[in-house]
């Protein structure tokens, strides 16, 4: 039996188009590009840095499996960050090459388009996929709730402390892209995650739109392998670190590329109608 159509869809060479020629020569082109920054992010621990507009960034496995979940927001302007729920109806709830992080409104652009991934999951038996955004960030609340146990090192907390000398704060921190995490939802529609299939050498690029702040999480679950909560946690994660690499392509490779431009909407909601009529008043009280 044929599956149901995507809710969300654009007519051919609309918004959702990606121009594959352009993306796919960004990353084939590696002797044509120029590493401009590097960083590694210790287990448990999370790393902020830039990307600048039509650069990319690797995030790679060094030692071992290890899942990252990832916050983006537009440099200039971190009200405009990375929307993981409008991210999946545009594009998948798992993310692969030619897939874009999408931004959240008013603006609703690409903030960053993937180009590369090793890993290359697909779908396995359980309908499981790789580069996960169902899920969200682990944080100290919910073990809080699930445990009774506090534990401040958990990825909220872990991009919290990275972006706060930045300007920023908590409640900038928002649901993420899961990194070399594999997820599903069960027969039941219930969450399920799998030990990571990365191994070390794999990447997950990203080409940035707009001038980008990012910040990684390497998860303290590690790899997954292990339980986080319930009776069978009773072993301690593996863990390893993560690295990121900046690079600045050659310009002529950038010559098709264009920045996308926030949607077009004028963000009436009807305010500017008159408001509908009202019962009549009686001595300053509606009947």
């Amino acid at each position: 039996m044929a599956e149901p159509p995507p809710l969300y869809t654009a007519a051919n060479g609309g918004p959702l188009a990606v121009d594959r020629r352009l993306y796919g020569r960004l990353a084939e082109a590696v002797e044509r590009r120029t590493l401009v920054n590097e960083l590694t992010i210790q287990p448990r621990s999370a790393r902020a840095w830039e990307i600048p507009q039509g650069h990319l960034c690797r995030i790679v496995v060094t030692d071992g499996p290890q899942v990252g979940d990832l916050n983006v927001w537009n440099r200039h302007n971190p009200r405009e960050r990375f929307w993981a729920a409008r991210t999946r109806q545009l594009q998948s709830s798992h993310v692969s090459v030619y897939e874009r992080l999408w931004s959240t409104l008013p603006w609703l652009r690409p903030l960053a388009t993937i180009t590369a991934d090793t890993v290359g999951y697909g779908t396995d038996e359980d309908g499981a996929r790789c580069h996960d955004l169902l899920g969200t960030r682990c944080d100290p609340y919910a073990t809080s709730l699930l445990s009774g146990h506090r534990y401040d090192f958990h990825c909220h907390s872990n991009l919290t402390r990275a972006i706060l000398p930045l300007g920023l704060s908590e409640a900038d921190v928002h649901d993420v892209l899961n990194v070399f995490m594999v997820t599903g939802i069960r027969s039941d529609g219930r969450y399920f995650a799998k030990a990571s299939p990365a191994r070390p050498g794999d990447y997950l690029e990203l080409f940035a739109e707009v001038d980008l702040l990012c910040a990684l999480s390497a998860c303290p679950g590690g790899d997954l392998s292990v339980p986080l909560w319930g009776p069978d946690a009773t072993r301690e994660p593996s863990c390893h670190p993560l690295r990121i690499e900046v690079y600045r392509p050659d310009p002529e490779l950038l010559e098709r590329w264009t920045e996308p431009k926030p949607v077009t909407y004028g963000g009436v909601h009807g305010l500017s109608m008159p408001p509908e009529p009202g019962p009549p008043l009686i001595a300053g009280r509606r009947r």
